[in-house]
Parts: C-alpha cells; sequence; structure tokens
C-alpha cells in the first residue's frame, strides 16, 4: 500500500509495475491465526499438520490483503486505468481438489498446470468478459510491458506473446503452442489447439482436452501420426533449450509413506 500511495503521488506520473507474491494458501499450513503452533512447527513442510479449515482461513487471509489493495487503488483514483492479473504458479496440492482434472502440484498433467487467470483493467477490459485463450505467465509479462510502454533488454528477450489483442476484444483468440518439461518422473507436454501430448516415465499420451480435461481417453492409437507429429515438435522445443543440468534435483515435500495418494 505505501508503494501505491508513494507511486500516486509521483510528479512524473510514470506507469508502476508492483508484483505480490503471498505464501498462502502454501507451507507450512498455518495462518495468521497461528502464531503459537508457529513456534511448535520442526520443519518448514509441517507434514504433521494442516487441514482443510486452516487451508480455507489461509485464502481469505489472502484475500483481504488483495482487497487492501484494490482500496488503496481506488483510494488513490488508479482502479480505472491499471491493470490487475490474479493467478497462480502451478495448481493445488494436499488440501486442494482440483475436481475433475487430474494431478496437482508436479504433474503436467491438468490437474497441475491449469491456474486461473483473473484480469480487471476498467479501461481495456469489457467487465465479465471471458477468454479461451492458452497463455503462459511469460505471455502476462511480454503483454504488461507493451501495455506499460516499457522495452525488454535485446540481450535478452523474452519467450511471452503479447495478449493485448485478445484481453480487449480485437480478437477472439490465437494459436499459442505452449510447451513444458520437468525432470520429475521425466515429464514432458505440449499444448497446440485441442490436442496435447503428455509423456509420464516412459509412458507417452495424446488427450483432446476440449473433450477430455480429465486426460482419461488416450487417443495415441487412434492417432499415431498425430503423436509423432507433436512428439518431434517437442523435441525440436527441446533441443532450443539450455541443458537441464545432469546434477539437478528433485525434492518432493512429502509422498506415499506421508499420506495416500491422490
Amino acid at each position: 500500500m505505501d508503494f501505491i500511495n508513494r507511486r500516486a503521488t509521483d510528479t512524473e506520473q510514470k506507469p508502476f509495475f508492483l508484483s505480490v507474491h503471498y505464501t498462502a494458501p502454501h507451507w507450512t499450513w498455518e495462518s495468521r491465526d497461528d502464531e503459537a503452533l508457529s513456534k511448535e512447527i520442526s520443519t518448514l513442510y509441517h507434514l504433521e499438520g494442516g487441514n482443510i479449515h486452516t487451508y480455507r482461513k489461509m485464502i481469505h487471509h489472502m484475500d483481504e490483503g488483495i482487497g487492501k489493495i484494490m482500496d488503496t487503488l481506488e483510494q488513490q483514483g488508479l482502479t480505472e486505468d491499471t491493470l490487475i492479473v490474479f493467478t497462480s504458479d502451478n495448481s493445488g496440492e494436499r488440501f486442494s481438489d482440483n475436481w475433475p482434472l487430474v494431478g496437482g502440484k508436479m504433474d503436467l498433467t491438468e490437474g497441475g498446470i491449469r491456474v486461473p487467470w483473473i484480469a480487471r483493467w476498467p479501461k481495456g477490459i469489457e467487465a465479465g468478459s471471458t477468454s479461451m485463450q492458452h497463455c503462459m505467465t511469460m505471455d502476462w509479462s511480454r503483454t504488461m510491458l507493451e501495455i506499460g510502454q516499457g522495452e525488454f533488454d535485446p540481450n535478452y528477450p523474452v519467450d511471452g506473446v503479447s495478449l493485448l489483442p485478445v484481453i480487449t476484444g480485437k480478437v477472439d483468440k490465437f494459436e499459442r503452442p505452449l510447451y513444458w518439461r520437468m525432470n520429475h518422473r521425466d515429464q514432458r507436454a505440449l499444448r497446440v489447439g485441442e490436442f496435447k501430448y503428455l509423456k509420464v516415465d516412459e509412458h507417452e499420451y495424446l488427450f483432446n482436452i476440449t473433450n477430455d480435461a480429465r486426460e482419461r481417453a488416450n487417443l495415441k492409437k487412434v492417432y499415431p501420426d498425430k503423436l509423432e507429429d507433436m512428439r518431434k515438435q517437442w523435441l525440436s522445443w527441446n533441443e532450443s533449450m539450455p541443458q537441464i543440468p545432469e546434477d539437478a534435483t528433485v525434492s518432493l515435500v512429502y509422498n506415499i509413506a506421508d499420506m495416500p495418494q491422490r
């Protein structure tokens, strides 16, 4: 709030960027009402604690904090021309319910990578509108740079694609291939249009996400050419990326010994 108040009185009236990263809901599964508990927690992960009631309180307290930001923008008369985006870095885990999607954090199934995008910009976005545009966080970075008339360092070009034509209603949507890779279980994924190529361990899958967001109907034998094509696309993209270091490790917070599979 202090940052917003200071920028609101800036005589130069330059665009500003504020990124707020809440640690709720997250480990260590405690809300601001749990100060006494915080002194007893032995590890960051708090595997012996937490419950859906604490999870709900954490979300509620996060909402209160976002509300204070919104109130400050309103008080300073900045809401009309301020783009506000709410999202998450990954889907839920442990106490969350990602139904009807399968999986959660650490999975490249839809239950692990599909997250909400809620955007508010009265001057540029029609209230109550929705979009089926596929995108990643890096696309919002590019979009915000464009709206704020900023420039990226040419030595470090951004991978994102501007969503400005979509959010302003100039186009409905555009094709945006999305690629993922993860050391954990040697996971790969590529989404192009309706189809998604997925690899987990030694198993490959092909899904029509529009018809089967739960990823239960593997179409790899129905469309072998599509599977081969998307596999080649992923491999070509992977060749263009820096290699994952050989000593990179994956530290899972918990496993089946701590709690049953989700």
